[in-house]
């Protein structure tokens, strides 16, 4: 029996349409700090590495949360794993979520742990048992959490084994689990070029009601038919170009630059989420003028 979860009444559903952000890395607490109100819109963290730290570091993101907006996107949830789903975590997180007012939460539709974490996001099986697998663990989290989950489409590259496509298995999860989609846009390319299928037709092919918000991040050309998601290189300009059809498609959504490693400037964060701005507000435009028209 499905649940339907929503948001506590004292939350958002879902943080701002036409927003931008950036990750709350620990390297660049002291920039964040110092920036321009107007840069960015909200910041996202991973609860895991965040719940209970205090210190300097607890108090920079303590002042960080009273100026923006938070979201949270999980590192070591494991919904595809086969180790008990862990319940006290999630009910650290529900905490952490209502400590902070966060509106939005989410984990990789994926696995990283067996007898212990394995420090990696690793591919599902795109099977029916895995759908009903994972789709089970969704709806406890859902529950546990008090409020909906999304699942974000992951990058891989060793295929475990395949019954069915990757948009195939992606939608029958959202739709059994009854959650949302945080897309990856950049790991959509990524997968494309790796396994060889067409970008646009996996957007196409995905329910424009569950996605409520997106990634984009940069990646590595390993060779022509292999690349790394690295988020640590700027975005290249065909995952600008898919972005700018994903708002065409599904409107525009709440959207992080995710910057792990290899900071550049600040400024040019701030040029990559400018870019994210112009996109927002062309597919905005488009919408008026197909609506006036």
């Amino acid at each position: 029996m499905q649940t339907n979860i929503s948001s506590p009444a004292h939350l958002d559903p879902q943080l701002p349409e036409a927003t931008v952000g950036l990750g709350l890395r620990r390297a660049l607490l002291n920039t964040l700090r110092d920036a321009p109100v107007g840069d960015f819109d909200f910041l996202e963290v991973a609860p895991e590495n965040w719940i209970g730290i205090g210190g300097a570091h607890g108090e920079a993101m303590r002042l960080l949360a009273e100026r923006y907006p938070l979201s949270c996107h999980g590192l070591s949830l494991s919904l595809g794993g086969s180790a008990p789903l862990d319940e006290s975590f999630l009910e650290q997180v529900r905490g952490f979520l209502d400590r902070f007012n966060v509106p939005f939460y989410s984990e990789h539709l994926s696995y990283c742990s067996d007898d212990g974490h394995l420090y990696d996001l690793l591919p599902l099986p795109f099977t029916e048992e895995a759908v009903h697998h994972v789709a089970a663990r969704i709806r406890r989290a859902q529950d546990i959490l008090g409020r909906r989950l999304a699942v974000e489409n992951v990058s891989y590259y060793a295929a475990a084994h395949q019954d069915m496509d990757e948009l195939t298995f992606t939608n029958a999860v959202l739709r059994e689990a009854d959650c949302d989609l945080l897309l990856d846009v950049n790991n959509v390319y990524v997968n494309s070029v790796n396994h060889r299928f067409d970008p646009a037709v996996f957007l196409a092919g995905l329910e424009p009601e569950r996605v409520v918000a997106m990634h984009v991040a940069g990646h590595y050309d390993e060779a022509d038919d292999l690349i790394i998601d690295t988020h640590g290189a700027s975005v290249k300009p065909v995952v600008w170009s898919l972005l700018g059809q994903a708002y065409d498609l599904f409107g525009v959504k709440p959207t992080l630059l995710e910057r792990d490693f290899n900071f550049p400037s600040y400024d040019e964060l701030v040029a990559e989420l400018n870019t994210i701005r112009r996109l927002q507000r062309d597919a905005d435009a488009l919408v008026r003028v197909t609506v006036d028209g």
